[in-house]
């Protein structure tokens, strides 16, 4: 296929989505294992706390390794091309998975356990942080101009769906195996997605645009250090403006599974319950919002989930500590709906709208990124808040998140072409290219 062909915008978008559900069931499974074995598993603790927040060290050492990740899918992506990176992202978090699945245990060569788990952790970092910039990229930049932020969102619904597959593993797993192989399955399933995802992916071509960039001879030597020199004003706001939607889910989602434990309030099948109910409904919503910004703008979308962040921090602990699994289920549930969906479903578009193509999977790559670092902690964070101040600390941190990322938006530029009669904020024309 050359590589100046413009794929289908639904088949590209779709083959994207697939890869990044297969990469996000990956790295979500990490997510509950953290939350509800590895601290027994992995860490050996008389204290519960204790145990979690190891176990949450090393989920946030994932996150600290995505900016990596990023770095190297930005710069490669740009310099290579987007569909080359997604291959070998899928493939290293795919093998980092899977040997996840069979590490001994400390019970078994004791403090080795922690230690090959954290170096795998790590490999999965990295292969998670190189892949959302390729996957977006390659559907928004196969998508007519005025249809950015539907077929951009299309991507996006591979994280719900990721994360779908992860929780209802765990449930299948619970309820068909003992013991560490409960936790185990799910890892060792990852290597028939993953051959999948590799499947699906290779039979789209790459970017028009990245196609134009190349023909130009206009690819950067070095488009990732361009863009920290030149844009990382631009990189700062990305990283504010993605703490609501990354942070407030990972308090969602991964400390609430260990809170309703340490509480004593519920079981945490109503949390997994609760993230599956929010993930179906993210199937949809992330089409429907994604659709809405390209008539009313990428903004006012993006306000409807840090706002509501801000307002729902404190009635979503309400609603769970109540101790009912059906509260439960849906505080999770419209935590997931309506604090991250808005937000992420406009990622892709706004935030790809914000650099030209020749630097651009750079530019969202490090931002999108850099914020994960952050995200990384507020699970350890939240758990520590909870041991000082009870369910108020966790609850305050959901709003900080929610005002910061409201805050930000007031610094960045609407883009979609319905609201400015006009492409892009910033040109892709290979001609402004080459002379920027």
């Amino acid at each position: 296929m050359s590589g100046s062909t413009r794929d289908n915008p639904a088949k590209v978008s779709f083959a994207s989505m697939i890869g990044t559900a297969v990469e996000s069931y990956d790295f979500f499974i990490y997510g509950t294992a953290s939350a509800a074995y590895f601290g027994t598993a992995f860490f050996h603790s008389d204290n519960a706390i204790v145990g979690v927040l190891a176990s949450f060290a090393t989920l946030a050492v994932g996150f600290l390794f995505r900016p990596l990740g990023g770095y190297l899918a930005g710069h490669y992506g740009d310099r290579l091309g987007r569909k080359r990176v997604l291959m070998w992202s899928l493939t290293v978090m795919g093998v980092a998975t899977v040997l996840v699945g069979v590490l001994p245990t400390y019970a078994q060569v004791g403090v080795l356990a922690p230690l090959l788990l954290i170096l795998l952790r790590i490999v999965q970092g990295i292969g998670f942080g190189a892949e959302w910039s390729g996957a977006v990229l390659m559907a928004v930049e196969h998508a007519p101009e005025r249809k950015r932020g539907f077929f951009g969102a299309v991507p996006q619904i591979g994280i719900p769906a990721g994360l779908l597959l992860a929780n209802g593993a765990f449930l299948l797993s619970e309820a068909l195996f003992t013991g560490d192989w409960v936790w185990r399955a799910p890892f060792l399933a990852s290597v028939v997605m993953v051959a999948a995802g590799m499947y699906i992916r290779n039979r789209v071509g790459e970017s028009p645009e990245f196609a134009k960039v190349k023909s130009a001879g206009a690819i950067r030597r070095t488009p990732a250090l361009d863009v920290l020199r030149r844009d990382w004003r631009v990189v700062v706001r990305i990283m504010a403006l993605r703490l609501a939607e990354t942070g407030g889910y990972y308090v969602t989602t991964s400390f609430m599974l260990s809170y309703v434990v340490l509480a004593s309030l519920t079981d945490k099948q109503n949390v997994l319950l609760g993230t599956i109910v929010g993930s179906a409904l993210g199937l949809v919503s992330h089409l429907a919002f994604g659709a809405l910004s390209d008539r009313i703008g990428r903004k006012p979308v993006f306000l409807i989930g840090s706002i509501f962040t801000i307002a729902f921090g404190f009635p979503m602990f309400f609603l769970v500590n109540t101790g009912a699994g059906i509260a439960t289920v849906v505080a999770v549930a419209l935590g997931l709906l309506f604090s991250h969906d808005p937000i992420f479903a406009v990622e892709a578009s706004w935030f790809a709208e914000q650099f030209p193509s020749e630097v651009r999977s750079s530019g969202i790559s490090l931002g999108y990124n850099g914020a994960s670092v952050i995200a990384g902690l507020l699970p350890f964070l939240a758990t520590a808040l909870f041991g000082v101040m009870g369910w108020v600390g966790p609850a305050l941190l959901f709003v900080v998140l929610g005002a910061i990322s409201t805050f930000a938006a007031r610094f960045c530029a609407e883009t979609a072409p319905a609201r400015t009669g006009s492409t892009a904020a910033r040109s892709t024309d290979v001609s402004a290219v080459r002379n920027r």
